[in-house]
Protein backbone atom coordinates (compact mmCIF):
# COMPACT_ATOMS: atom_id res chain seq x y z
CA UNK A 1 0.00 0.00 0.00
CA UNK A 2 1.40 3.62 -0.47
CA UNK A 3 2.41 5.95 2.49
CA UNK A 4 0.26 8.50 4.12
CA UNK A 5 -0.63 11.97 3.82
CA UNK A 6 1.47 12.82 6.49
CA UNK A 7 4.54 14.38 5.66
CA UNK A 8 5.91 11.79 2.99
CA UNK A 9 5.80 8.26 4.85
CA UNK A 10 7.83 5.61 2.85
CA UNK A 11 5.54 3.10 1.51
CA UNK A 12 5.42 0.18 -0.51
CA UNK A 13 3.10 1.26 -3.08
CA UNK A 14 3.69 5.02 -4.15
CA UNK A 15 0.95 6.71 -2.99
CA UNK A 16 -2.42 5.47 -4.09
CA UNK A 17 -5.65 7.34 -4.58
CA UNK A 18 -8.61 7.28 -2.09
CA UNK A 19 -10.27 4.27 -1.80
CA UNK A 20 -14.04 3.49 -3.97
CA UNK A 21 -16.51 3.40 -1.33
CA UNK A 22 -18.07 0.11 -0.27
CA UNK A 23 -21.31 -0.93 0.06
CA UNK A 24 -20.83 -3.05 3.36
CA UNK A 25 -23.61 -2.30 6.30
CA UNK A 26 -20.96 -2.17 8.39
CA UNK A 27 -19.65 1.36 7.45
CA UNK A 28 -23.23 2.61 7.77
CA UNK A 29 -23.68 1.20 11.32
CA UNK A 30 -20.16 2.65 12.22
CA UNK A 31 -21.84 6.20 11.03
CA UNK A 32 -24.64 5.44 12.88
CA UNK A 33 -23.15 4.51 16.18
CA UNK A 34 -21.00 8.12 16.15
CA UNK A 35 -24.33 10.37 15.21
CA UNK A 36 -26.13 8.57 17.99
CA UNK A 37 -22.97 8.81 20.39
CA UNK A 38 -23.01 12.74 19.64
CA UNK A 39 -27.21 13.56 19.62
CA UNK A 40 -26.68 11.52 23.33
CA UNK A 41 -24.30 13.89 24.09
CA UNK A 42 -26.58 16.83 23.35
CA UNK A 43 -29.24 15.14 25.42
CA UNK A 44 -27.33 14.84 27.86
CA UNK A 45 -26.64 18.34 27.86
CA UNK A 46 -30.12 19.57 27.39
CA UNK A 47 -31.06 18.11 30.22
CA UNK A 48 -28.14 19.01 32.62
CA UNK A 49 -28.47 22.59 31.86
CA UNK A 50 -30.61 24.73 33.81
CA UNK A 51 -33.97 26.50 31.90
CA UNK A 52 -32.54 29.73 33.35
CA UNK A 53 -29.11 29.45 31.85
CA UNK A 54 -30.79 30.77 28.88
CA UNK A 55 -31.94 33.99 30.18
CA UNK A 56 -29.35 35.96 29.94
CA UNK A 57 -26.80 36.19 27.05
CA UNK A 58 -23.59 35.33 28.98
CA UNK A 59 -25.45 32.32 30.07
CA UNK A 60 -26.91 30.94 27.03
CA UNK A 61 -23.26 31.67 25.40
CA UNK A 62 -21.59 29.09 28.11
CA UNK A 63 -24.00 27.03 27.96
CA UNK A 64 -23.26 26.45 24.04
CA UNK A 65 -19.53 26.55 25.24
CA UNK A 66 -20.00 23.61 27.77
CA UNK A 67 -21.77 21.83 25.04
CA UNK A 68 -19.30 22.03 22.18
CA UNK A 69 -16.80 21.13 25.19
CA UNK A 70 -18.36 17.66 25.46
CA UNK A 71 -18.88 17.41 21.85
CA UNK A 72 -15.23 17.38 21.42
CA UNK A 73 -14.48 15.20 24.14
CA UNK A 74 -16.21 12.20 22.66
CA UNK A 75 -15.12 12.95 18.99
CA UNK A 76 -11.64 12.77 20.58
CA UNK A 77 -12.35 9.18 22.14
CA UNK A 78 -14.14 8.67 18.76
CA UNK A 79 -10.87 9.63 16.30
CA UNK A 80 -8.98 7.70 18.71
CA UNK A 81 -10.35 4.57 18.35
CA UNK A 82 -10.87 4.76 14.44
CA UNK A 83 -7.05 4.26 14.50
CA UNK A 84 -6.93 2.00 16.91
CA UNK A 85 -6.72 -0.96 15.08
CA UNK A 86 -10.05 -2.59 16.28
CA UNK A 87 -10.33 -5.54 13.99
CA UNK A 88 -14.16 -5.08 13.84
CA UNK A 89 -14.05 -1.53 12.52
CA UNK A 90 -11.13 -2.09 10.59
CA UNK A 91 -13.26 -5.22 8.96
CA UNK A 92 -16.29 -2.97 8.49
CA UNK A 93 -14.26 0.06 6.56
CA UNK A 94 -11.31 -0.76 5.70
CA UNK A 95 -8.20 1.08 7.45
CA UNK A 96 -7.81 3.50 4.67
CA UNK A 97 -11.11 5.27 5.08
CA UNK A 98 -10.52 5.05 8.91
CA UNK A 99 -7.86 6.87 8.45
CA UNK A 100 -9.84 9.57 6.03
CA UNK A 101 -12.29 9.88 8.92
CA UNK A 102 -9.41 9.97 11.63
CA UNK A 103 -8.36 13.27 9.69
CA UNK A 104 -12.06 14.63 9.26
CA UNK A 105 -12.71 14.14 13.14
CA UNK A 106 -9.19 15.81 14.12
CA UNK A 107 -9.84 19.40 12.03
CA UNK A 108 -13.36 18.89 13.62
CA UNK A 109 -12.24 18.32 17.21
CA UNK A 110 -9.28 21.31 17.27
CA UNK A 111 -12.15 23.64 15.99
CA UNK A 112 -14.87 22.57 18.62
CA UNK A 113 -11.79 22.75 21.11
CA UNK A 114 -11.05 26.42 20.09
CA UNK A 115 -14.66 27.22 20.43
CA UNK A 116 -15.39 25.63 23.50
CA UNK A 117 -12.14 28.04 25.12
CA UNK A 118 -13.62 31.34 23.23
CA UNK A 119 -17.43 30.98 24.21
CA UNK A 120 -16.51 29.96 27.62
CA UNK A 121 -13.85 33.54 27.76
CA UNK A 122 -17.02 35.40 26.41
CA UNK A 123 -19.59 33.72 28.50
CA UNK A 124 -17.85 34.44 31.23
CA UNK A 125 -16.84 38.06 30.75
CA UNK A 126 -20.68 38.55 29.63
CA UNK A 127 -21.79 37.26 33.03
CA UNK A 128 -19.51 39.14 35.18
CA UNK A 129 -19.15 42.50 32.92
CA UNK A 130 -15.41 41.93 32.37
CA UNK A 131 -13.23 42.22 29.09
CA UNK A 132 -11.85 39.37 27.70
CA UNK A 133 -8.39 39.23 28.72
CA UNK A 134 -9.03 39.74 32.55
CA UNK A 135 -11.73 37.07 32.14
CA UNK A 136 -9.64 34.56 30.98
CA UNK A 137 -6.86 34.98 33.62
CA UNK A 138 -9.60 34.57 35.77
CA UNK A 139 -10.52 31.51 34.52
CA UNK A 140 -6.89 29.71 34.28
CA UNK A 141 -6.13 31.02 37.89
CA UNK A 142 -9.57 30.73 39.71
CA UNK A 143 -11.07 27.44 37.72
CA UNK A 144 -9.61 23.69 39.03
CA UNK A 145 -7.17 21.91 36.76
CA UNK A 146 -7.15 24.77 34.54
CA UNK A 147 -3.14 25.32 33.74
CA UNK A 148 -3.15 21.69 32.93
CA UNK A 149 -5.83 22.00 30.54
CA UNK A 150 -4.71 25.21 28.54
CA UNK A 151 -1.60 23.05 28.13
CA UNK A 152 -3.37 20.53 26.60
CA UNK A 153 -5.18 22.77 24.40
CA UNK A 154 -1.84 24.08 23.28
CA UNK A 155 -0.90 20.14 22.21
CA UNK A 156 -4.47 19.74 20.11
CA UNK A 157 -3.03 22.95 18.74
CA UNK A 158 0.02 21.81 17.50
CA UNK A 159 -1.05 18.56 16.26
CA UNK A 160 -4.16 20.35 14.34
CA UNK A 161 -1.66 22.85 12.71
CA UNK A 162 1.37 20.32 11.88
CA UNK A 163 -0.67 17.55 10.74
CA UNK A 164 -2.09 20.74 8.04
CA UNK A 165 -0.96 19.80 4.11
CA UNK A 166 0.80 22.71 4.36
CA UNK A 167 3.17 22.52 6.70
CA UNK A 168 3.11 18.81 6.89
CA UNK A 169 5.20 18.16 3.58
CA UNK A 170 7.50 20.27 4.73
CA UNK A 171 8.55 18.41 8.12
CA UNK A 172 9.75 14.40 8.28
CA UNK A 173 7.86 11.46 8.30
CA UNK A 174 9.65 10.47 11.92
CA UNK A 175 9.15 13.84 13.41
CA UNK A 176 5.44 14.64 12.47
CA UNK A 177 4.72 11.00 14.10
CA UNK A 178 6.46 12.31 17.26
CA UNK A 179 4.32 15.44 17.47
CA UNK A 180 1.03 13.94 16.01
CA UNK A 181 1.93 10.87 19.05
CA UNK A 182 1.67 13.90 21.86
CA UNK A 183 -2.14 14.34 21.12
CA UNK A 184 -2.33 11.71 24.10
CA UNK A 185 -0.35 13.81 26.36
CA UNK A 186 -2.77 16.46 25.01
CA UNK A 187 -6.46 14.00 26.37
CA UNK A 188 -4.73 13.75 29.52
CA UNK A 189 -4.28 16.70 30.84
CA UNK A 190 -7.50 18.29 29.42
CA UNK A 191 -9.42 15.22 30.95
CA UNK A 192 -8.72 16.40 34.51
CA UNK A 193 -10.28 20.02 33.74
CA UNK A 194 -13.54 18.20 32.45
CA UNK A 195 -14.20 16.21 35.49
CA UNK A 196 -13.34 18.71 37.91
CA UNK A 197 -14.49 21.74 36.31
CA UNK A 198 -17.96 20.82 34.19
CA UNK A 199 -20.82 22.19 35.31
CA UNK A 200 -22.17 18.75 34.19
CA UNK A 201 -20.33 16.26 36.38
CA UNK A 202 -19.79 18.44 39.25
CA UNK A 203 -23.42 18.29 40.97
CA UNK A 204 -23.54 13.86 39.04
CA UNK A 205 -21.41 11.50 40.43
CA UNK A 206 -22.85 8.89 37.74
CA UNK A 207 -22.55 11.34 35.12
CA UNK A 208 -18.25 11.29 36.04
CA UNK A 209 -18.40 7.15 36.28
CA UNK A 210 -20.32 7.51 32.70
CA UNK A 211 -17.75 10.24 31.56
CA UNK A 212 -14.26 8.07 33.22
CA UNK A 213 -15.46 5.08 31.96
CA UNK A 214 -15.96 6.09 28.46
CA UNK A 215 -12.53 6.92 28.33
CA UNK A 216 -11.21 4.17 30.28
CA UNK A 217 -12.77 2.12 27.75
CA UNK A 218 -10.88 3.98 25.19
CA UNK A 219 -7.59 3.69 26.56
CA UNK A 220 -8.05 -0.04 26.92
CA UNK A 221 -8.84 -0.68 23.75
CA UNK A 222 -5.77 1.35 22.23
CA UNK A 223 -3.17 -1.07 24.88
CA UNK A 224 -4.99 -3.66 23.75
CA UNK A 225 -4.66 -3.81 19.85
CA UNK A 226 -1.91 -1.12 19.32
CA UNK A 227 0.59 -2.13 22.23
CA UNK A 228 -0.04 -5.68 23.96
CA UNK A 229 -1.49 -7.86 20.98
CA UNK A 230 1.50 -6.73 18.51
CA UNK A 231 3.66 -7.20 21.33
CA UNK A 232 2.35 -10.48 21.77
CA UNK A 233 2.94 -11.31 18.62
CA UNK A 234 6.62 -10.36 18.03
CA UNK A 235 7.08 -12.90 21.10
CA UNK A 236 4.96 -15.73 19.66
CA UNK A 237 5.86 -15.26 15.59
CA UNK A 238 9.62 -14.08 16.30
CA UNK A 239 9.16 -12.60 12.82
CA UNK A 240 12.84 -11.56 11.45
CA UNK A 241 14.22 -10.75 8.24
CA UNK A 242 15.60 -13.48 6.39
CA UNK A 243 16.83 -11.33 3.16
CA UNK A 244 17.25 -8.10 1.42
CA UNK A 245 17.56 -7.81 -2.30
CA UNK A 246 17.36 -5.10 -3.97
CA UNK A 247 14.94 -4.74 -7.43
CA UNK A 248 14.80 -2.74 -10.44
CA UNK A 249 13.83 1.11 -10.15
CA UNK A 250 15.92 1.80 -6.52
CA UNK A 251 13.29 -0.61 -4.79
CA UNK A 252 13.75 -3.30 -2.12
CA UNK A 253 12.32 -6.92 -1.61
CA UNK A 254 12.43 -7.66 2.40
CA UNK A 255 11.77 -11.29 3.30
CA UNK A 256 10.03 -11.84 6.63
CA UNK A 257 9.52 -15.42 8.27
CA UNK A 258 8.62 -16.24 11.51
CA UNK A 259 6.81 -19.36 13.21
CA UNK A 260 2.84 -19.30 12.88
CA UNK A 261 2.91 -16.36 10.25
CA UNK A 262 0.87 -18.23 7.70
CA UNK A 263 -1.65 -18.22 10.66
CA UNK A 264 -1.96 -14.63 9.91
CA UNK A 265 -4.55 -14.74 6.91
CA UNK A 266 -2.77 -12.25 4.80
CA UNK A 267 -3.73 -12.07 1.58
CA UNK A 268 -1.92 -10.75 -1.76
CA UNK A 269 -2.63 -7.09 -1.49
CA UNK A 270 -3.02 -6.18 1.69
CA UNK A 271 -0.69 -4.53 3.47
CA UNK A 272 1.23 -4.78 7.56
CA UNK A 273 2.44 -2.02 9.88
CA UNK A 274 6.23 -2.70 9.86
CA UNK A 275 8.38 -1.37 12.82
CA UNK A 276 11.87 -2.76 11.84
CA UNK A 277 13.72 -3.42 15.83
CA UNK A 278 16.39 -1.76 14.76
CA UNK A 279 18.31 1.93 15.15
CA UNK A 280 16.83 3.94 12.68
CA UNK A 281 13.35 2.51 12.93
CA UNK A 282 12.35 2.19 15.91
CA UNK A 283 10.20 5.58 16.09
CA UNK A 284 7.09 4.67 13.53
CA UNK A 285 5.58 1.71 11.66
CA UNK A 286 5.48 2.25 7.67
CA UNK A 287 2.27 0.63 5.78
CA UNK A 288 4.39 -1.96 2.81
CA UNK A 289 1.94 -4.08 1.02
CA UNK A 290 2.57 -7.86 0.26
CA UNK A 291 4.49 -8.24 -2.83
CA UNK A 292 3.96 -12.23 -3.25
CA UNK A 293 0.63 -14.24 -2.31
CA UNK A 294 1.60 -15.21 1.27
CA UNK A 295 3.02 -19.01 1.08
CA UNK A 296 3.42 -20.35 4.80
CA UNK A 297 5.46 -18.48 6.88
CA UNK A 298 7.27 -16.41 4.31
CA UNK A 299 6.40 -12.72 3.34
CA UNK A 300 7.83 -10.28 1.16
CA UNK A 301 7.30 -6.44 1.37
CA UNK A 302 8.56 -4.56 -2.22
CA UNK A 303 9.75 -0.61 -0.67
CA UNK A 304 9.80 1.73 -2.82
CA UNK A 305 12.75 4.44 -1.79
CA UNK A 306 10.60 7.35 -0.80
CA UNK A 307 11.80 8.81 2.03
CA UNK A 308 14.54 8.40 4.81
CA UNK A 309 12.74 5.33 6.30
CA UNK A 310 12.09 3.25 3.08
CA UNK A 311 15.44 4.24 1.50
CA UNK A 312 17.01 3.04 4.67
CA UNK A 313 15.46 0.14 4.54
CA UNK A 314 18.01 -1.70 1.44
CA UNK A 315 20.57 -1.35 4.78
CA UNK A 316 18.80 -3.93 7.06
CA UNK A 317 20.62 -7.24 7.60
CA UNK A 318 18.62 -10.42 7.74
CA UNK A 319 17.92 -11.24 11.53
CA UNK A 320 16.65 -8.04 12.50
CA UNK A 321 13.07 -8.23 14.25
CA UNK A 322 10.26 -6.66 13.26
CA UNK A 323 6.60 -5.99 14.57
CA UNK A 324 3.96 -6.60 12.37
CA UNK A 325 0.64 -5.41 13.41
CA UNK A 326 -1.90 -6.47 10.32
CA UNK A 327 -3.12 -7.90 7.71
CA UNK A 328 -4.68 -4.65 6.60
CA UNK A 329 -6.50 -3.59 3.38
CA UNK A 330 -9.56 -4.94 1.46
CA UNK A 331 -7.35 -4.56 -1.94
CA UNK A 332 -7.84 -8.26 -2.58
CA UNK A 333 -8.82 -10.61 -5.57
CA UNK A 334 -11.80 -11.21 -3.54
CA UNK A 335 -13.37 -7.84 -4.56
CA UNK A 336 -12.62 -9.72 -8.47
CA UNK A 337 -16.81 -10.53 -9.68
CA UNK A 338 -15.53 -10.46 -13.64
CA UNK A 339 -14.22 -13.01 -15.65
CA UNK A 340 -11.73 -10.44 -16.96
CA UNK A 341 -8.99 -8.22 -14.72
CA UNK A 342 -6.92 -5.19 -15.09
CA UNK A 343 -4.21 -4.67 -12.71
CA UNK A 344 -2.66 -1.28 -13.09
CA UNK A 345 0.29 -0.10 -10.89
CA UNK A 346 2.68 2.43 -11.05
CA UNK A 347 6.55 2.85 -8.95
CA UNK A 348 6.26 0.92 -6.12
CA UNK A 349 2.64 0.58 -6.31
CA UNK A 350 3.71 -2.89 -8.77
CA UNK A 351 4.43 -4.48 -5.35
CA UNK A 352 0.63 -5.10 -4.14
CA UNK A 353 -0.38 -5.21 -8.26
CA UNK A 354 2.16 -8.12 -8.68
CA UNK A 355 0.92 -10.14 -6.08
CA UNK A 356 -2.63 -9.96 -6.80
CA UNK A 357 -1.56 -10.78 -10.55
CA UNK A 358 -0.34 -13.52 -8.71
CA UNK A 359 -3.21 -15.10 -6.95
CA UNK A 360 -6.10 -13.65 -9.90
CA UNK A 361 -4.75 -16.04 -12.22
CA UNK A 362 -4.55 -18.79 -10.07
CA UNK A 363 -8.32 -18.05 -9.22
CA UNK A 364 -8.85 -18.87 -12.73
CA UNK A 365 -9.35 -14.77 -14.23
CA UNK A 366 -7.74 -13.79 -17.44
CA UNK A 367 -4.98 -11.08 -15.98
CA UNK A 368 -3.96 -8.21 -17.82
CA UNK A 369 -0.67 -5.85 -16.10
CA UNK A 370 -0.64 -2.07 -16.88
CA UNK A 371 3.12 -1.03 -15.37
CA UNK A 372 3.44 2.80 -15.74
CA UNK A 373 6.94 3.89 -15.53
CA UNK A 374 9.14 6.92 -16.79
CA UNK A 375 11.65 4.69 -17.89
CA UNK A 376 12.77 0.86 -18.40
CA UNK A 377 15.00 1.02 -15.79
CA UNK A 378 11.81 1.67 -13.36
CA UNK A 379 9.63 -1.10 -14.20
CA UNK A 380 10.67 -3.31 -10.74
CA UNK A 381 9.21 -6.39 -11.05
CA UNK A 382 8.29 -6.69 -14.43
CA UNK A 383 10.62 -9.70 -15.17
CA UNK A 384 8.44 -11.51 -12.36
CA UNK A 385 5.40 -10.70 -14.13
CA UNK A 386 6.67 -11.75 -17.44
CA UNK A 387 8.23 -14.51 -16.55
CA UNK A 388 4.66 -15.95 -14.68
CA UNK A 389 3.36 -16.22 -18.36
CA UNK A 390 1.07 -13.05 -17.03
CA UNK A 391 -0.15 -10.47 -19.71
CA UNK A 392 2.32 -7.57 -19.12
CA UNK A 393 2.30 -4.23 -20.95
CA UNK A 394 4.84 -1.74 -19.69
CA UNK A 395 4.17 1.34 -20.68
CA UNK A 396 7.23 3.67 -20.24
CA UNK A 397 8.00 7.43 -20.81
CA UNK A 398 7.26 10.81 -19.33
CA UNK A 399 3.92 12.92 -20.29
CA UNK A 400 6.51 15.25 -21.66
CA UNK A 401 8.37 13.25 -23.73
CA UNK A 402 5.19 11.19 -25.22
CA UNK A 403 2.99 14.20 -25.00
CA UNK A 404 0.18 12.85 -23.94
CA UNK A 405 -0.70 10.57 -20.81
CA UNK A 406 -0.83 6.83 -21.73
CA UNK A 407 -3.82 5.65 -18.83
CA UNK A 408 -5.95 8.47 -19.62
CA UNK A 409 -9.39 8.36 -20.80
CA UNK A 410 -8.37 8.34 -24.82
CA UNK A 411 -5.34 6.03 -24.40
CA UNK A 412 -6.01 3.58 -21.65
CA UNK A 413 -9.30 1.85 -23.86
CA UNK A 414 -6.71 1.65 -26.65
CA UNK A 415 -3.90 -0.16 -24.50
CA UNK A 416 -6.80 -2.48 -23.34
CA UNK A 417 -9.62 -2.91 -25.49
CA UNK A 418 -11.69 -5.12 -23.65
CA UNK A 419 -11.36 -2.76 -20.47
CA UNK A 420 -15.10 -2.11 -19.99
CA UNK A 421 -15.61 -5.95 -19.55
CA UNK A 422 -12.79 -6.03 -16.67
CA UNK A 423 -12.71 -5.61 -13.10
CA UNK A 424 -10.03 -2.85 -12.69
CA UNK A 425 -7.58 -2.67 -10.01
CA UNK A 426 -5.27 0.67 -9.60
CA UNK A 427 -2.44 1.05 -7.25
CA UNK A 428 0.25 4.17 -7.63
CA UNK A 429 0.64 7.75 -7.33
CA UNK A 430 -2.40 9.77 -6.67
CA UNK A 431 -2.40 11.39 -9.88
CA UNK A 432 -1.85 8.30 -11.79
CA UNK A 433 -5.09 6.62 -9.70
CA UNK A 434 -7.07 9.55 -10.68
CA UNK A 435 -6.65 9.27 -14.03
CA UNK A 436 -6.91 5.19 -14.37
CA UNK A 437 -10.35 5.49 -12.24
CA UNK A 438 -11.64 8.50 -14.91
CA UNK A 439 -10.71 6.35 -17.60
CA UNK A 440 -12.15 3.28 -16.76
CA UNK A 441 -15.53 5.28 -15.62
CA UNK A 442 -15.29 6.58 -18.90
CA UNK A 443 -15.22 3.38 -20.72
CA UNK A 444 -18.03 2.05 -19.16
CA UNK A 445 -16.36 0.00 -16.19
CA UNK A 446 -19.14 0.45 -13.37
CA UNK A 447 -17.87 1.97 -9.94
CA UNK A 448 -18.47 -1.09 -7.84
CA UNK A 449 -15.63 -2.62 -10.33
CA UNK A 450 -13.05 -0.20 -9.81
CA UNK A 451 -11.05 -0.96 -6.93
CA UNK A 452 -8.35 0.99 -5.07
CA UNK A 453 -6.96 1.79 -1.39
CA UNK A 454 -4.82 4.78 0.03
CA UNK A 455 -3.08 4.18 3.07
CA UNK A 456 -2.63 7.15 5.84
CA UNK A 457 -1.65 7.03 9.42
CA UNK A 458 -2.47 10.45 9.66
Amino acid sequence: MSTITPPRAPSATGQPGRSVALNHPGGLLLRILLVVTVVAVAVFWWTGTPPTTGGSPGGAVTALGELTGLVASVLVCAQVLLTGRVPWFERAVGLDRLVSWHRTLGTSVVLLVLTHVLLMILGGALLSARALWPEAVTIVTTQPEMLSAVLGTAVFVLVGVTSARLLRQHLSYELWFVVHLSVYVGIYLTFGHQIAAGAHFVGSPVARVVWVLLYAVTAAALLTWRVILPLVDVVRHAPRVTAVLPEAGGMTSVWVSGSGLGDLGARAGQFFLVRFLVRGHLVSAHPYSLSVAPAGDHLRFTVGALGDHSSAVARLRPGTRVLLEGPFGRFTAARARRPGVLLVGGGAGVGPVRALAEELRLRGHDVVVVHRARSAAGLGLGNELAAAGIDYRPVVGHRSELGYDPLDTGHLPALVPDLARRDVFVCGPPGMVATVVRAARAAGVPRSAVHHEELSLS
